[in-house]
């Protein structure tokens, strides 16, 4: 992403798992753990939407992580369907924000993991910060967000999204109370609007 980005290998569940880092200026306030769309649909850690959740943390005062499900890029293992890959998840947070303040975000495939470590987390950890994107939910089953994070949560969504239909996510949030922030016009990959989709997501990291 930029200059000051490292790469690291660190061991997971199924073998390695392949990250990239971005650090802060200054005391970095907490560590955001984002992850990526579908392993068999072309996503990795340097899709454009991951590599924008990325910028806003950092531009928030956060060290942004990065990192390829298994079976993606140069980590090891197979496709598990979500299953192995929330324990990636869960893997990287253990590693590399084993405490502190810990935001979670995720787009796609990736913001379906993301919901299900945050139930996981939600009781041994401060969650700051949650933020999906494209949540697709009309293919997986996401899970409802604690009801004491909504507050601290942030879900977008493309209102012409063909990939993951915004009602499909609006059913999801319904039974939940939880807002939705819907992009006009917006697709599932934000094209054209990823500056946009940063400053959302920076507000409300800010916030």
């Amino acid at each position: 992403m930029n200059a000051q980005t490292t790469s690291q290998m660190m061991p997971g569940p199924a073998g390695l798992i392949e990250l990239a880092i971005d650090q802060p200026d200054g005391i970095a306030r907490g560590t955001a753990v984002i992850a990526h769309p579908h392993p068999l649909h072309g996503g990795t850690l340097t899709n454009k939407v991951v590599q924008t959740l990325a910028r806003a943390c950092v531009l928030a005062g956060w060290t942004a992580v990065r990192f390829n499900f298994r079976g993606v890029g140069v980590s090891e293992g197979a496709y598990d369907e979500g299953r192995g890959e929330l324990d990636d998840l869960l893997a990287v947070v253990a590693a590399h924000a084993p405490d502190g303040p810990l935001c979670l975000a995720g787009f796609s495939f990736g913001a379906f993991v993301t919901s299900h470590a945050a139930v996981s987390l939600q009781a041994s950890r401060d969650i700051q910060r949650l933020v999906l994107i494209g949540t697709a939910a009309s293919r997986f089953d996401v899970a409802p967000v604690p009801a004491e994070l909504h507050a601290r949560t942030l879900v977008v969504h493309g209102e012409q999204d063909d990939t993951v239909p915004l009602a499909s996510v609006l059913d999801w949030a319904r039974p939940q109370v939880l807002p939705v922030l819907v992009v006009p016009g917006g697709g599932h990959f934000f094209h054209g609007q990823l500056p946009m989709l940063r400053e959302l997501v920076l507000r409300h990291l800010r916030a």
